[in-house]
């Protein structure tokens, strides 16, 4: 009988350490995803208002004159890539001078995965570049409107879209 009552208990521990083990390690495991998951919401939150923070920047600086050539800075005048450069580098994101350049850096991104903050690049070769805002809008500057919005969803805009780049990290 005594030998009956030790399985019992060899048993009982052996179940019970088991079943601590078992729990610790989904403990562990939904511990981990949660974690995981609250990382990949901050990061789409900080994505989301660094485009956010980038539109309403640039929004600032509607109706301000185009002028091709602008050099890097200045604010009084802009051309589309200088106007890019700028609204970028205010919050750390680094453009080359001209829209040709701007269309190689970042990651492609299809017409139809558009999000606000990526660049969006127009004519073939590429020498216009703008800044999308959601719902088929587009911040620019061109001509005599100076900086501006348009709809590239239709007309003149949509038919001379060329490609888009995401540079928000």
């Amino acid at each position: 009988m005594t030998n009956n009552m030790n399985k019992n208990r060899l048993t009982k521990s052996l179940l019970g350490i088991t079943l601590s083990l078992s729990l610790f390690a989904s403990a562990n495991l939904i511990m981990t995803t949660q974690s995981a998951h609250a990382a990949s919401a901050t990061t789409v939150n900080t994505v989301s208002t660094k485009a956010t923070n980038i539109i309403a920047t640039g929004k600032q600086y509607l109706g301000v004159k185009y002028v091709y050539g602008t050099q890097k800075g200045r604010t009084n005048a802009f051309d589309c890539s200088s106007f890019t450069q700028f609204v970028f580098g205010k919050y750390g994101i680094t453009l080359p001078r001209s829209s040709k350049e701007q269309s190689q850096v970042g990651a492609y991104v299809p017409r139809n995965q558009l999000k606000p903050g990526d660049l969006v690049f127009f004519y073939s070769p590429i020498h216009h570049v703008g800044i999308y805002m959601g719902n088929g809008k587009v911040l620019h500057t061109y001509g005599s409107p100076g900086v501006t919005v348009s709809d590239m969803n239709s007309g003149w805009w949509s038919k001379h879209y060329k490609t888009a780049r995401r540079v928000i990290q």
